[in-house]
């Protein structure tokens, strides 16, 4: 199966999404329904905690955000699974543009796997299903940002093709 594993896209189909490295390590990837909110749920507060962000005062928040992102067709949410761990990890993608490329491009917004499912390759796999399916539909180029200090997501990235950008990135709260 050319280092890939089987998933089942939104549409019950078979589909086939990359195992972490080549012989398999079992690795699935599919996309998150609404009967899959309180798993990626609770990945996506994993997500907020490790970079120290606090969804309150309603701490339901980041499951009513992904199911707003889910029902609207906002972003695409792909869930992880790994052989006896369940669902370990989760990447949320947002579509948008390049007015400097003038084509659609993805912005891969969160990617985390939980502690449970680390060194299994899930972040990987995860990883290059949202290129896979990126090419699939023709963008220009997936975009993504991460913290000065999380080497090991940089290396990862790197790995893969990223290439560090000299621009800097701003941004203004508006509360």
């Amino acid at each position: 199966m050319n280092g890939r594993t089987a998933e089942q896209d939104t549409d019950g189909q078979a589909r086939q999404g990359h195992a972490a490295e080549p012989g398999g390590s079992g690795i699935t990837v599919r996309v998150a329904g609404e009967a899959d909110l309180p798993t990626a749920a609770a990945l996506f507060r994993g997500y907020l905690d490790f970079y120290g962000v606090a969804p309150t005062p309603d701490p339901d928040r980041p499951r009513a955000y992904l199911a707003e992102r889910i029902a609207n067709d906002e972003s695409l949410v792909l869930l992880a699974d790994a052989p006896g761990a369940g669902t370990v990890g989760f990447a949320q993608v947002y579509r948008t543009f390049s007015s400097l490329s003038m084509r659609p491009i993805w912005v891969l917004g969160d990617l985390y796997v939980d502690p449970s499912g680390r060194r299994t390759g899930a972040g990987r796999t995860l990883l290059r299903e949202v290129l896979d399916r990126a090419r699939e539909a023709g963008v220009a180029g997936v975009q993504l940002e991460t913290a000065y200090d999380n080497h090991l997501a940089q290396g990862l990235y790197e790995a893969e093709g990223f290439v560090r950008e000299g621009y800097h990135v701003y941004f203004h709260e508006l509360g």
